[in-house]
């Protein structure tokens, strides 16, 4: 079943998007990187996360390994990431953007939907010029490029904010006068919530670009896809869905993965990497004060074929100890010395908050003991910086 917001003003969104947020950062603490070919590597210098507008125009692909990018592109300048810095960044810019409107909804860490319903007559300039306001006071106070996509749903703030990006100004409205126009020109694999294997279905089935989508009936789409093709018509039709809120919704899952500083088949090598991962996943689902009930591991190979297995558990868990050895036994049944793999990661699903996890009648104090540790882990991290502690499988250098 569909339902959609009943709203008394049409609203007005906008979609606030940091432009190569990672290299942007960088470029911030290091003047000396503007306007040249940068790129910001992932853990350990897997691969590319991150390119400048230099770099993308050298051909630099997101996902490149590092060793392969080097060879290849010997005059682009590599940094390795810096996350904290990043996380401080976009708190900066997500405090910023509160104080020009009530309501923000963070979507990643350099992504926001704001709400400009009502604003107009505060500020006294229309919202296309309140966003452009905004834009330049992120550029003047905290130094990084934004585009801003306008709309009256999330959607419609969405497509405009990458239509954005080609803009002199960095902003982009969409509205009723310009809306049929956009979607006869925004191929299917670009709305919003799109990926690879539903665009290939849409295709199969007529749908090219966006305005085939919308005016395909919604037993069509309900038959063909389910409510979220549905969701997707009506959004870009202007009803709102999903609204803009402070409301913080804790992830669903938890994925961790990287490409590996190089192809290999070393059985040592991988674990490790895949250790790194369980760490880092766990660290997150503690600090969300949550526990999975689903354990997944993958490998990707050097032709992009990927592997993955998974396993429910009885009882919720978010110590490293325990889930690695669940990983490890998963990893087994999908490792095979003969194949070249270039990334790993591990996920968990199913994932419960605060403590709503099953309670077991013949449980003994193992479990106090290990939550104690693992706060030690978090402490230790953050008081000593990340990767301070070392768990688990390690017999080789990553």
């Amino acid at each position: 079943m569909y339902f959609c917001y009943n709203v008394v003003m049409e609203k007005i969104y906008a979609l606030v998007d940091c432009d190569s947020f990672f290299v942007s950062c960088e470029q911030t603490v290091n003047p000396d990187l503007k306007n040249k070919p940068v790129c910001v590597l992932s853990n350990r210098d897997g691969c590319v996360i991150a390119r400048s507008r230099e770099a993308k125009r050298m051909g630099i692909r997101m996902g490149l390994p590092y060793f392969m990018a080097r060879q290849d592109f010997p005059n682009a300048i590599y940094v390795s990431g810096h996350h904290d810095l990043y996380g401080e960044i976009s708190r900066k810019v997500m405090n910023l953007l509160r104080e020009y409107s009530p309501t923000v909804e963070v979507y990643s860490v350099d992504e926001a939907f704001i709400d400009l319903t009502g604003l107009e007559r505060l500020y006294r300039r229309n919202s296309i010029d309140i966003a452009k306001f905004i834009r330049q006071e992120i550029k003047e106070r905290i130094d990084i490029p934004v585009s801003i996509g306008l709309g009256a749903t999330k959607s419609q703030a969405k497509l405009a904010s990458d239509k954005a990006k080609n803009e002199l100004d960095g902003v982009y409205y969409i509205g009723q006068g310009n809306l049929m126009e956009e979607l006869r020109h925004t191929p299917v694999q670009e709305i919003w919530g799109i990926g690879r294997r539903l665009t290939l279905k849409m295709q199969k089935n007529g749908i090219l670009n966006a305005y085939e989508l919308v005016q395909k009936s919604d037993k069509f789409l309900d038959n063909l896809v389910g409510i979220r093709a549905l969701e997707m018509k009506h959004e870009l039709l202007g009803e709102i869905v999903s609204p803009v809120t402070n409301e913080v919704k804790p992830p669903k899952s938890i994925q961790k993965t990287s490409a590996l500083a190089k192809f290999t088949s070393d059985k040592d090598y991988l674990k490790n990497s895949i250790n790194y991962h369980i760490h880092r996943a766990c660290a997150k689902l503690r600090k969300l004060d949550g526990k999975t009930l689903e354990i997944g591991v993958l490998l990707r190979t050097k032709d992009f074929r990927v592997f993955v297995e998974k396993e429910t558990l009885n009882k919720a868990l978010d110590f490293e100890l325990e889930i690695s050895q669940i990983v490890f036994r998963l990893f087994d049944k999908i490792y095979n010395p003969d194949i070249v793999y270039r990334s790993t990661g591990v996920f968990f699903d199913k994932i419960v908050y605060n403590d709503a996890s099953q309670m077991f009648l013949f449980s003994d104090d193992t479990d106090e003991r290990k939550a104690r540790l693992s706060r030690c882990f978090d402490r230790l991290e953050a008081r000593f910086g990340k990767d301070i502690v070392q768990t688990g499988f390690v017999k080789k250098d990553v």
